[in-house]
């Protein structure tokens, strides 16, 4: 019975634990796929954008040149009329420099599309310059930038030869407008992100209620996120109580059964002292005695699998100190003046007498090592025994295992003393672990953290 018993929570702990990597795993595929999906909107928005504001940029600019040309060549003709060199003195100004000229600058019609471009909207805001020849084109300036230049015949025959520099320029919005639209893009991919967060929230929980149940402890999600991680956390909070009300109900049916058979074999322990054979009488004493031992151990065992406690602030050095002392054999303790923690002093205790005792048991001595530092403490059991091979260290914490070869049968114990330490400190978040040491074994205990 006990051997099913654990198979089936052996079972129940592989399933969460295949459930919890896969959830994590697809937790960390979904949180990446977001990220990327999140980025490449961002980027798509940032060319978008930033072709979106050159190209009205581009044409703001050939806007704003072509009505400075159109104020120039109207202004300019009527100046020319009162005072044949006041274009020059008047009109010129930084953005636009005007000269009159018994010849053109420009001979031809450019082709370039900035100064097709312009001439028609020039002669869109002065229609009365379409009877006049108006020659634009595109040159290279002395600092390598694009110059708008051209040439207006007047009335009297001379040449109004017009430079407007750097025709092509619209980097300075385009650039303000992509800053703009880069902040705005960062902001919503962190908005995104945290919201990305408050979804996944309910999957991390989900994960870390897989990670409690692997290790026999209990981890109410809390119903929250959208309707299928409700539903997903109702159903393991349903799983999680029926697993637990199994559990408990095994293994407190097999303590009351344990419980119960120690009655008759107390009985049967009587009767053996009114056995006249004497080699008899021994015999079935020593056998309900061995008996009545395993169902005790059994009991500890079964009581592990649901046993509760209050965590307490605990000074390790003192509470191993008084364990040892109440521990017939030589034992000897390594540790600092004082180890404050706090823990689940009665589940700790409960697993660290086993191991002592089997350190006695199998060595001429148990050597106590306490170290660490803040809430991460570790007890180290080590005797001078055989010791056992690496590649049962996880199988000696299976319920009723030995190693025949390395530690003799003819010894007190039934196999369930690490095993009990290994689930008590699996339930309350420690750890137990094996090493050699050369010779004897070594047991680590990491120290549960209330």
């Amino acid at each position: 019975m006990p051997g099913a018993h654990d198979r089936a929570g052996e079972a129940i702990i592989a399933s969460t634990l295949i459930g919890k990597a896969m959830i994590r795993l697809r937790s960390h595929r979904l949180v990446g796929y977001a990220m990327v999906l999140l980025l490449g909107i961002a980027a798509v928005q940032a060319v978008a954008s930033l072709a979106f504001y050159e190209t009205i940029d581009r044409e703001t600019i050939r806007e704003d040149h072509a009505r400075r040309v159109a104020e120039l060549l109207v202004v300019s003709e009527r100046l020319h009329a009162i005072d044949r060199d006041a274009p020059a003195t008047i009109m010129s100004t930084s953005h636009l420099q005007a000269a009159v000229a018994s010849a053109p600058a420009v001979r031809r019609q450019g082709e370039a599309r900035a100064a097709v471009d312009i001439r028609r909207l020039v002669l869109a805001w002065e229609p009365a310059l379409a009877g006049r020849t108006l020659l634009l084109d595109v040159v290279k300036g002395p600092h390598g930038q694009r110059d708008l230049v051209g040439s207006m015949r007047l009335a009297d025959g001379a040449w109004l030869n017009f430079r407007s520099p750097d025709v092509a320029s619209g980097w300075a919005v385009a650039l303000r407008a992509t800053i703009m639209t880069l902040l705005a893009t960062v902001l919503c991919v962190a908005a995104g992100l945290y919201a990305l967060r408050a979804l996944m929230r309910p999957l991390a929980q989900l994960a870390r209620a897989a990670d409690a149940m692997a290790h026999g402890q209990s981890a109410a999600l809390r119903e929250s996120g959208p309707a299928e991680l409700r539903d997903l956390a109702r159903s393991l909070n349903d799983m999680q109580a029926r697993i637990s009300g199994l559990e408990t109900d095994q293994a407190k049916s097999f303590e009351a059964i344990s419980h119960d058979l120690r009655t008759p074999l107390s009985r049967l322990k009587i009767a053996s002292d009114f056995v006249d054979d004497s080699d008899i009488s021994r015999i079935v004493s020593s056998s309900t005695e061995e008996m009545e031992a395993m169902l005790m151990s059994l009991q500890s065992f079964l009581r592990a699998q649901h046993m509760t406690a209050d965590a307490a602030d605990v000074d390790l050095v003192a509470m191993v100190r008084d364990l040892l002392a109440s521990l017939p054999g030589e034992t000897s303790l390594d540790a600092p003046p004082v180890a404050l923690t706090r823990t689940y002093r009665e589940p700790l205790l409960l697993a660290l007498t086993p191991l002592i005792e089997n350190a006695l048991q199998y060595g001429e001595r148990a050597r106590v090592t306490i170290g660490g530092q803040d809430s991460h403490w570790r007890i180290e059991i080590a005797d001078d025994g055989p010791g056992i091979p690496e590649d049962c260290f996880d199988a000696v914490l299976d319920p009723f295992f030995r190693l025949d070869s390395s530690r003799a049968r003819n010894t007190a114990g039934f196999g369930l003393g690490i095993p009990t330490a290994h689930r008590l400190l699996q339930r309350f978040g420690g750890r137990l672990s094996f090493r050699n040491g050369g010779p004897g074994l070594i047991a680590c205990v990491d120290v549960p953290t209330a």
